[in-house]
């Protein structure tokens, strides 16, 4: 099954499992009034295309600002973006999804180790 982000995001919701706003445009206008509406220190803004590595390809960027989203929109929307997935050939950009996912750094505590006893004698 095909389906764009923005799209397996609305399925989430529909089943209440926690997913970042988002919100989808077409034109690179509507990305700084989207990244207001999100309300977020950082925006994302992440091609919409059937493929991965969209992010390696040049297809998703961090905007710190309303107009900065709306400047990686107008490079994102209309590009071809080029993956492993998509071949040389790539595909194009209709779509972005400005969203929240940048809003907050991950927490992190140390590292976890386990620890696995083992001896001749068995248990």
């Amino acid at each position: 099954m095909k389906i764009h982000e923005y799209q397996g995001k609305e399925l989430f919701r529909k089943y209440n499992v926690p997913v970042p706003n988002g919100v989808v445009i077409d034109d690179a206008k509507d990305a700084a009034k989207a990244a207001e509406k999100l309300g977020t220190k950082v925006t994302v803004v992440k091609a919409q295309i059937h493929a991965g590595g969209r992010g390696k390809g040049g297809g998703v960027k961090l905007a710190k600002s309303p107009k900065e989203a709306e400047q990686h929109a107008k490079k994102i929307l209309g590009m071809t973006l080029v993956t492993h997935q998509t071949g040389p050939e790539g595909r194009l950009v209709r779509r972005v999804l400005p969203d929240g996912s940048g809003r907050t750094p991950r927490a992190q505590g140390p590292p976890r180790r386990v620890r696995k006893d083992a001896s001749c004698a068995g248990s």
